[in-house]
């Protein structure tokens, strides 16, 4: 029969580093007025020892729970799911724990319910997904005194709520105009769901590269960002001889026009050039490698923690927005139209 160890209490961690009790809360709480020396043999205890603090202790002591949330929503969409990663990460190193709640659907009941449940957790602010105008209403809704960042939202659409973004409008119009600059007469577009504010943008950007050029705008194909749903809009294409450059609005949805365009006989970039945006971590080795636009999401989450902890230590809501710039990531997949 084994017997449980009992978990070192912090009189442990003080007898073994051979200061007080209070000593040793002070260094668990981060104050000030400790010795560097001290500080350090009472970390060195703690490691030792493994000694876990008493988060809820310590909240109740400090009045700080050093704990952010983050809302999101069931995906598997590689931009939604690394962004929790980057912001994990930017959490970490700024000293923050990161609590999660997830919201079914981002609509306003799951998305105040997600908020509600980190408010009871005692975090001292939220990082909130916001793909769908739904959410942005919800974040409105919210009372002032909770730090909140928005991230995805369009600009003007949760005014007063800080906002960081990728600048979807320049990436597309990037991509679009890297094609006309190719020789292609026009370029065709596979849009993300209209209500999803980034699809709005990239479809707002290619459009805008078009019309400063004064090209034609051809009718965009609805996709849903999966790639299915290029598949389906890459049979379509691929059945029109004067598509000749293709931009989707995610790369998901851009392996499938690639899958397509090949099982109709169109080669890519010989025939049809493709562009993506996203950049996902398998673009180098598609066959061929895949032109995109990359998005930063590293900087994304730096940018929002900076914002909310900018909330939390100084007490008030700005409604300050922060744009990423895109780049765009040239590959295999374009090249000039052959009939030039």
């Amino acid at each position: 029969m084994h017997t449980v160890r009992r978990p070192p209490a912090m009189r442990d961690v003080a007898h073994l580093a051979g200061v007080s009790h209070q000593t040793v809360s002070r260094v668990v709480n981060d104050h000030p007025n400790v010795r560097s020396e001290t500080r350090a043999r009472v970390l060195a205890a703690m490691r030792a020892l493994d000694y876990q603090p008493n988060v809820a202790a310590r909240t109740l002591a400090t009045n700080r729970s050093q704990t952010l949330g983050l809302v999101t929503f069931d995906t598997t969409l590689f931009g939604p799911s690394f962004m929790v990663h980057a912001i994990e990460r930017a959490a970490r190193e700024a000293g923050y724990f990161v609590s999660i709640a997830s919201a079914r659907e981002p609509d306003v009941p799951q998305v105040r319910e997600a908020i509600r449940r980190l408010r009871e957790q005692a975090v001292e602010g939220i990082v909130t997904l916001a793909p769908v105008a739904a959410a942005w209403t919800a974040l409105r809704q919210e009372p002032l005194d909770v730090p909140i960042v928005g991230l995805g939202i369009s600009s003007g659409e949760a005014e007063g709520v800080p906002m960081v973004a990728i600048d979807n409008a320049a990436g597309a119009a990037m991509a679009t105009r890297h094609l006309l600059e190719l020789g292609h007469a026009t370029v065709h577009h596979v849009a993300g769901p209209a209500n999803w504010p980034e699809a709005r943008e990239r479809q707002a950007g290619w459009r805008a590269a078009l019309e400063e050029a004064a090209r034609p705008a051809p009718p965009p194909l609805a996709g849903d960002w999966s790639a299915a749903a290029g598949y389906d809009a890459g049979l379509a294409l691929a059945d029109r001889p004067e598509v000749t450059a293709v931009f989707c609005a995610n790369d998901q949805m851009a392996i499938g026009v690639l899958r397509a365009l090949h099982e109709a006989g169109r080669r890519v970039p010989r025939d049809v050039s493709v562009v993506g945006f996203d950049d996902v971590p398998e673009a180098p080795y598609l066959l061929p490698p895949l032109t995109t636009v990359r998005q930063d999401f590293a900087e994304l989450g730096r940018h929002s923690l900076a914002l909310l902890v900018a909330q939390i230590s100084t007490g008030s809501r700005r409604g300050e927005q922060f744009r990423s710039a895109p780049s765009l990531i040239v590959r295999s997949s374009t090249a000039t139209p052959l009939a030039n």
